[in-house]
C-alpha cells in the first residue's frame, strides 16, 4: 500500500485532519487504476483475453473496462499471440503512437519468446522491437494469469516515479530500440 498519513490539522484550521503524501504516490495510484489497454491479439491468446474481459472474470474491476482500439487513447499495450516479422514494424508504429507514459505486457509464449514457432518468419519475442514491462507465461495463458500480469503492471505503475521517464537510464533503454 502507498504511504498515506493522516496528520492532525495545525491550530486554527477546522477539521479532524488532512492527508499528507507525495505527489508521486497520488499520481501513481490514480494511473494504476485507470489504465486503458490496447489489445493487439493475433491468435489463441486473444481468445483467452476475450474470456478475461467477460463477466466471469470481470476485468473491469481493475479499472480497465475500456479497451481502446486507438493507440492515441491507450497507455497499456497488451500483445497476445504470434507476431510475424512482417507485423513487427506495424506493432512498433502502434507502440509509438500510444500516449506517454506507456507500458507493455507480452501475453503468452509466442509474444514472449516466439513459442513453438522457431521459424524465419516469426519474431522470437516482441522485446526485439519494443521494451516489455511484464511477461505472462502460458500457451495460451489462462485468464487468471492475464489478470496476474495486469496486477503486476498496476503495481509497477503505482510505484513508478514521475521522473523515471526523464531519467538517462530510461532514455538509454529507448535508444536501444531506436525510439527517441
Amino acid at each position: 500500500m502507498s504511504e498515506v498519513k493522516i496528520v492532525e490539522a495545525p491550530p486554527g484550521i477546522e477539521g479532524s485532519g488532512f492527508f499528507a503524501t507525495s505527489m508521486d504516490k497520488v499520481v501513481g495510484l490514480a494511473r494504476s487504476h485507470s489504465l486503458w489497454p490496447l489489445p493487439f491479439a493475433t491468435s489463441c491468446c486473444g481468445i483467452e483475453f476475450m474470456a478475461t474481459m467477460g463477466s466471469h472474470y470481470d476485468f473491469a474491476r481493475f479499472g480497465s473496462e475500456r479497451p481502446s482500439f486507438s493507440p492515441r487513447q491507450a497507455d497499456l499495450l497488451m500483445v497476445m499471440g504470434t507476431i510475424a516479422k512482417k507485423m513487427g514494424p506495424v506493432l512498433k508504429q502502434v507502440y509509438l503512437q500510444m500516449a506517454e507514459p506507456r507500458w507493455v505486457i507480452a501475453v503468452g509464449a509466442c509474444a514472449s519468446s516466439g513459442g513453438i514457432f522457431d521459424t524465419y518468419s516469426v519474431m522470437q519475442g516482441i522485446d526485439e522491437i519494443i521494451p516489455v514491462d511484464v511477461y505472462v507465461p502460458g500457451c495460451p495463458p489462462r485468464p487468471e494469469a492475464i489478470i496476474d500480469g495486469f496486477n503486476k503492471i498496476q503495481e509497477l505503475v503505482k510505484n513508478e516515479s514521475l521522473r523515471r521517464r526523464e531519467s538517462p537510464e530510461y532514455k538509454e533503454l529507448l535508444s536501444r530500440y531506436g525510439i527517441q
